[in-house]
């Protein structure tokens, strides 16, 4: 079975897709919540919405969007939302209510999701732009914003998750280099299977056709005039077979044959372009060229499927005395004939 890249992103190995991904998001959403709900009643509504929907947008982008890293437009609203929420939680606080920083505990945690998906770098500097937010509210608008001890927490959080990171990606690196290698085994030995299998309906179709004339010849003896028009016949079908897989049918076979017998040089060429093509689609040239080898009696037809990617799909010209007819059928099942 083959498996995407995405399966080898980071993210699928520490689940965060599919549903565990959905339990990652709502652990992530429940923990931001917790950070945020200390500032009910010390903030005006607006201003904690907007705290609160900038971490959760935040944590969102990083659970669902792909992409192993995560692209730089998620990277930077990822990093954007940490300063956003912490300016929003801190201005117009209540008189007298402790300023914690709560929301850049919370900030932490995003960005240690954030290194997780592959931003090291960039989840530092949101740390970064975090911790210089703070320190705009504390000294610019001269007001304290509480202990930053409580800033070792999550900066150690951060710390783990880039530490986890680091030694993941190796991993998942063999792990990618480990599935691309039984990829190609498994398409090696696909390619031999399938080459087994058409070897052996060639040796069954040949002992099909020509055992009984091989057996005549073994036997001795000079053959009749009848017989050796039946060895040309049968090496031309031969022929067909090797030339024009796909155009192989008992239908045209026979009609080959007879247009044969008739003194009719026929001329079966098979490019590739069945490949891909709706049987109806096969059945209609198929059913036009045995018309036309019907149809002849002297001359030359000359049945050739084109090579993928023509705007026509085969084309069957027949050149006899009196005149030349071609005819076109593209990929639609259009048909047109011109003399």
């Amino acid at each position: 079975m083959t498996r995407r890249d995405s399966d080898f992103e980071l993210r699928s190995l520490l689940g965060m897709r599919g549903r565990a991904g959905w339990v990652f998001q709502v652990g992530l959403a429940v923990t931001i919540m917790l950070y945020t709900t200390p500032l009910a009643g010390n903030v005006p509504i607006a201003q904690l919405l907007v705290a609160l929907v900038a971490m959760l947008g935040a944590g969102v982008l990083l659970v669902l969007c792909p992409g192993d890293p995560l692209p730089w437009p998620a990277t930077a609203a990822v990093i954007t939302a940490g300063p956003v929420a912490v300016l929003a939680a801190h201005l117009n606080f209540a008189e007298g209510a402790p300023r914690q920083p709560w929301t850049a505990c919370a900030a932490s945690f995003v960005l240690a999701a954030l290194a997780v998906r592959g931003r090291i770098a960039a989840a530092w500097a949101g740390a970064v732009a975090v911790a210089l937010t703070l320190g705009f509210v504390a000294v610019v608008l001269d007001i304290s914003v509480g202990s930053l001890f409580v800033m070792i927490l999550p900066v150690a959080c951060l710390a783990g998750a880039t530490v986890c990171a680091l030694i993941l990606r190796p991993t998942q690196r063999s792990l990618r280099l480990l599935h691309d290698d039984a990829a190609m085994r498994a398409a090696a030995a696909a390619t031999m299977a399938a080459e087994r299998s058409e070897r052996a309906r060639q040796l069954d179709r040949l002992d099909e056709l020509a055992r009984p004339m091989l057996e005549r010849i073994a036997r001795g003896g000079e053959l009749s005039a009848a017989e050796q028009e039946q060895c040309r016949l049968l090496e031309a079908e031969l022929r067909d077979g090797l030339r024009a897989p796909q155009l192989i049918s008992d239908r045209l076979n026979a009609a080959a044959r007879g247009a044969r017998s008739r003194g009719v040089e026929v001329l079966l060429l098979d490019d590739g372009g069945f490949t891909g093509v709706a049987a109806a689609l096969r059945e209609r040239v198929l059913e036009l060229a045995v018309r036309e080898l019907a149809a002849a009696d002297a001359g030359t037809v000359t049945v050739r499927v084109l090579p993928a990617g023509r705007r026509n799909l085969a084309t069957i010209l027949a050149s006899a005395p009196g005149g030349d007819r071609r005819t076109e059928i593209d990929r639609t099942g259009a048909v047109l004939v011109s003399t």
